[in-house]
């Protein structure tokens, strides 16, 4: 078995994709949401990180952090949110019937996938390509045809503040973001 290592800098961003177990498309229910959101609120309270950036799709999402500067420890705050939205969702509908022998002997649910990918933003220009990135992905997937008709995303937050304009401007930067993910 492979021993991940991972770079952590104290006070750095990260950017993140955490998947759902087998990409089941949890996130359609109104109910899911709710737990995530929970989740994410105690996990903050407790473990304080900054959201640079963040969309929720039906199985899976991304986001970018900011940890506090004496900080490095990303893993801890996963466990968390994971943790906490396993048991709220178990609780409000029902254990799971079928769990993988090798994850019953490890107390572990079938709701997520057992790593997380994560990667440390260099600079300026790799937070912008990123938080784009994170914005575009509904379009990526198809699951709309403007950005600003995907109601889980930061995208919104980052229009009222005025880092984006309206979706003609974000066109552009689009084709940037791709381009510079290869796809």
């Amino acid at each position: 078995m492979p021993n991940y290592i991972r770079a952590k800098f104290e006070g750095g961003f990260y950017f993140f994709t955490v998947v759902t177990y087998k990409r089941v498309k949890l996130f359609h229910s109104e109910l899911t949401r709710q737990c995530l959101r929970n989740a994410i609120r105690e996990t903050q309270s407790k473990h304080p990180y900054e959201t640079v950036a963040f969309c929720l799709l039906p199985e899976h999402l991304h986001c970018v952090w900011k940890l506090p500067e004496n900080d490095s420890d990303f893993s801890k705050r996963w466990l968390s949110i994971k943790g906490l939205f396993s048991k709220e969702y178990l609780q409000l509908v029902g254990r799971q019937k079928q769990v993988p022998e090798s994850r019953r002997r490890k107390g572990e649910v079938c709701l997520w996938q057992r790593r997380f990918w994560e990667h440390r933003i260099r600079d300026e220009n790799d937070l912008q390509q990123h938080v784009d990135y994170i914005h575009y992905n509904p379009i990526k997937h198809e699951l709309v045809g403007r950005v600003e008709d995907w109601p889980w995303s930061t995208y919104h937050r980052y229009v009222r503040e005025g880092f984006y304009g309206n979706s003609n401007d974000f066109e552009d930067v689009i084709k940037k973001a791709v381009e510079a993910f290869g796809e």
